[in-house]
């Protein structure tokens, strides 16, 4: 059976990502600018079904449980005519967990604890505040959410947790894949082995 097709979008923007917090598992809504990225990505998606030939409404759709995600998913949705509560949550998709830090800018954490933010430079894919997650846990969690899918899905997520399928999947490495921008309003789409993103 061929490996299953991840049309992979990650949320829109929200005020904390507009700030430079870490949001993790807080739940920010989407700003204005997120809005329109989200509808900018659906927008994308139905372009990419439309070339492709694929039947949109074939295709499960999942998203992280988080409401910035489930908010991108509803206005995807929306952009491809599709009804905008038709989706399922899957918690193993939600947002790296950055315990202590979350609601942090880079500079406060460096400022509150600079022997684990100097640690964090050259460990970020091993190392987790208290409270938090490392990035190869949720590495693990997205192998194992990327093992449990059946076929081409539709899914919104994070940042980080598309870092971590990257390296689930052998696309990028720890040390890539770990300061790796991931465009709001874009879709990633993984496939063969491969990712292509589109915006």
């Amino acid at each position: 059976m061929p490996a299953p097709v991840i049309y992979y979008i990650r949320h829109g923007e929200t005020s904390w990502n507009a700030e430079g917090r870490l949001q993790g598992t807080q739940d920010i809504a989407l700003n204005d600018l997120g809005r329109r990225q989200a509808a900018h990505a659906g927008n994308v998606l139905a372009n990419l079904f439309a070339r492709e030939g694929r039947d949109k409404s074939a295709l499960p759709f999942v998203a992280s449980p988080l409401g910035r995600a489930r908010a991108t998913m509803e206005l995807v949705l929306g952009a491809l005519r599709l009804p905008s509560d038709e989706y399922a949550l899957d918690d193993r998709l939600r947002e790296i967990g950055y315990g202590v830090w979350e609601g942090s800018t880079l500079a406060e954490m460096q400022a509150a604890d600079p022997v684990l933010y100097a640690k964090r430079l050259t460990a970020k894919w091993t190392m987790a505040p208290q409270g938090g997650e490392t990035y190869s846990e949720v590495q693990a969690r997205m192998r194992d959410w990327y093992d449990s899918v059946k076929g081409d899905t539709v899914a919104v997520a994070h940042g980080g947790t598309a870092r971590a399928l990257m390296v689930a999947l052998g696309i990028e490495t720890p040390q890539s894949a770990a300061d790796l921008l991931i465009e709001q309003g874009a879709v990633y789409v993984f496939r063969d082995g491969g990712l292509r993103k589109y915006s």
